[in-house]
């Protein structure tokens, strides 16, 4: 869906957008995610269209038909059909998706009420749903989404060695039901002192890595148990072994936050030893053990490059997604989550930074795109401009990695 979301503050003077008016308006009635006949069709003009699919369109056109891409070319190979409401930007890129956050579930306020990213009774609780946990009218939501974020993966968060299950959601819908694009995506588990900080036991590395162990081998064992036993002593459905058998069976993948890398060679190691598909998270100190992590084919989701370089994080480096780049390593950019207000990054401006440092401008977006997209196995649907996607575009009065620049649309 193309979200007509304006930036909160800024210039808007040099957002060439027709019908001013009656967007104005639109957003004003709150018909804008409704099936109004007068958005069923619409043009998005660009200076320039980064697609992502190709090379970047000089004087490019985007239609647009009920929230689905119908075509892409220039100017002069893509005729505006007579009706179509036109949006005119000096940029357009697709709709930023976001590969790790934890919004709609932290929230603005930093309050006990709106901070459900940590369930802390339990250092392993694979049982948790995001989907009953997410918050769509988060205000946090709502403000990533005017920063151009459309889609977010996002759920329980990071401190707990499995703190509960994550989602996929698209920024825009009242419910979680309108925003669902994936209801259970990955577990989320943490590696390193976070975990001992929060939590009696693990207390050390060695530890933490022993209680997941025990609790995979117990996964094992509640499937032998469930299929070979007679009816009689067949043991009652337990939730979070269920869960764990999932991960098994590869329904989920282990997003697994490790920073340091004895941490990093741990999961490795425990993803190698049980099988079971995995995604790399926060990676600080990736760059020193990079052979391990190409050889293990796993991909990784990069920590905000302007965290602070404290804690687990104190080794950090700007020029870590040139170095994933140079290693042959899928990776893309997070928000993730922060510990303060607001609570999150934004992959807008995180992406920019590693722009500046090693990545071209095309890498650098496509970490926040189509490599995002297809880490999440949703590059069918978005992070890219084609036929057939969802209409996800944000619309900018500038280069997008620069400063002064607004998302207008």
């Amino acid at each position: 869906m193309l979200n007509f979301s304006s930036s909160a503050s800024g210039d808007r003077s040099n957002c060439a957008v027709h019908a001013r008016v009656l967007l104005a308006t639109c957003l004003v009635a709150g018909i804008l995610f409704q099936a109004h006949p007068i958005w069923a069709q619409i043009a998005v003009k660009g200076d320039t269209i980064y697609t992502m699919s190709g090379p970047p369109l000089v004087d490019g056109v985007v239609l647009v038909r009920e929230g689905r891409i119908e075509a892409v070319g220039t100017s002069a190979s893509v005729r505006i059909p007579e009706g179509y409401r036109v949006l005119e930007a000096a940029w357009v890129t697709p709709g930023l998706v976001d590969a790790h956050g934890t919004v709609g579930f932290s929230g603005i306020y930093n309050q006990p009420h709106d901070q459900d990213q940590l369930e802390k009774s339990d250092p392993i609780q694979p049982e948790l749903r995001a989907i009953d946990g997410y918050n769509a009218r988060e205000e946090l939501v709502e403000w990533v989404r005017s920063l151009g974020v459309t889609t977010v993966h996002t759920g329980h968060g990071p401190g707990a060695l499995i703190s509960g299950q994550t989602m996929i959601v698209k920024t825009g819908g009242e419910t979680v039901e309108e925003a669902l694009v994936d209801s259970a995506y990955a577990l989320a588990m943490t590696l390193g002192s976070s975990v001992s900080s929060g939590f009696t036991s693990p207390g050390t590395r060695s530890k933490g890595i022993a209680m997941l162990r025990k609790s995979l081998v117990e996964a094992r064992n509640y499937v032998d148990k469930r299929q070979y036993e007679e009816d009689k002593h067949r043991p009652g459905r337990d939730l979070k072994l269920e869960t764990l058998v999932a991960l098994l069976d590869g329904e989920y993948v282990a997003m697994i936050t490790a920073n340091r890398a004895p941490e990093i060679l741990s999961a490795l190691r425990l993803a190698r030893e049980f099988g079971f598909r995995m995604v790399l998270d926060g990676a600080a100190e990736a760059y020193l053990v990079l052979d391990e992590i190409k050889e293990a084919g796993v991909p990784v989701i990069l920590h905000p490059l302007m965290a602070r370089a404290s804690g687990e994080r104190k080794n950090m480096s700007f020029e870590t997604p040139a170095m994933l780049r140079d290693a042959g390593i899928p990776f893309a950019i997070q928000s993730g989550y922060e510990s303060y207000v607001p609570k999150t990054r934004v992959v807008l401006f995180e992406a920019a930074i590693a722009a500046a440092y090693g990545l071209s401008f095309n890498e650098a977006l496509a970490s926040v795109t189509i490599d995002a997209a297809r880490i999440l196995e949703i590059e069918e649907r978005v992070g890219s401009i084609e036929p057939g996607k969802d209409a996800d575009l944000v619309l900018y009065d500038g280069d997008p990695f620069e400063y002064r620049t607004h998302v207008c649309t």
